[in-house]
């Protein structure tokens, strides 16, 4: 049985969540948002109420294509996580889905892809950095930084510079994550962005991207630590991800403060893609 949470049920998931960071984190920061922000609607399953073992966030894909609207779940029990993704009707293994999971759960949706006979290749392997003390934060100097922050008329810049940005889902996406949550940039003499950071609709922080002839300023730097400290003002969890592969962008926010658990990993998976 499972049971999809609406109204005071979903401040009390996320209430609950908390006792399971920072493997919940990202799941946490999904719900974080969906109590406080409005924006794209998302269903929230639960294999049991009020107690629980797995927690799906699934966004509504309005249109064909809302292919970055991964679902995001949370998991401390890999019996019922399988019981829960062979039995609920949310996973429509006929449509594409992006999945956001610990590494560990991955090899069960893999699984049960290859058994119902689905496509599936992994996106994304990463880091899960989060900053748990505002006070590890250097201090730096943005003085001689124009900062601001972007809006939707933007989404175009974002999506070019972008990798994954390969389709019309993921112009859909980025102008909700700019219509809806904050973000900053620098700003060049001709006041046109160069360099910018996002959050997602799971609190993380993300897309941080400086164009190529502006690096090496000390951008990057300034828009985490901006960033950084208002989302914590703002009662915001501070994390992000951040793919093995990155070396450089690991580097950067190790120097901020930011610490992982080594022994964890999140993993995006596509399935069915056609």
């Amino acid at each position: 049985m499972t049971v999809e949470l609406t109204g005071d049920q979903l401040k009390m998931a996320e209430m609950q969540l908390k006792r399971y960071l920072p493997r919940s984190q990202q799941v946490y920061g999904y719900l974080v948002h969906i109590n406080r922000v409005s924006s794209d609607p998302v269903r929230v399953l639960v294999d049991r109420w009020p107690e629980f073992s797995v927690v799906v966030c699934k966004p509504q894909c309005e249109q064909r294509g809302d292919i970055f609207k991964d679902i995001l779940i949370f998991a401390n029990d890999e019996a019922i996580l399988e019981e829960t993704i062979r039995k609920s009707p949310f996973f429509d293994w006929t449509q594409y889905m992006c999945v956001g999971i610990n590494s560990r759960h991955m090899e069960i949706f893999t699984a049960l892809a290859s058994e119902k006979h689905v496509s599936y290749h992994r996106l994304a392997v990463c880091h899960k950095m989060i900053l748990e003390d505002i006070s590890n934060l250097p201090s730096i100097d943005s003085s001689g930084f124009s900062l601001s922050s972007l809006d939707e008329s933007h989404t175009g810049l974002v999506c070019q510079m972008w990798k994954f940005a390969k389709n019309d889902g993921a112009v859909r996406m980025i102008r909700n994550m700019l219509a809806n949550f904050p973000s900053y940039c620098v700003l060049d003499t001709e006041g046109k962005p160069v360099s910018w950071i996002l959050i997602y609709a799971s609190c993380s922080m993300g897309m941080l991207y400086t164009l190529p002839e502006h690096r090496g300023k000390g951008y990057a730097k300034v828009l985490v630590s901006t960033m950084a400290k208002k989302r914590h003002a703002d009662g915001y969890p501070v994390f992000c991800f951040i793919e093995e592969e990155n070396k450089v962008s690991y580097r950067l926010f190790k120097s901020l403060g930011f610490t992982e658990d080594p022994s964890y990993r999140e993993a995006w998976c596509g399935f069915n893609d056609f």
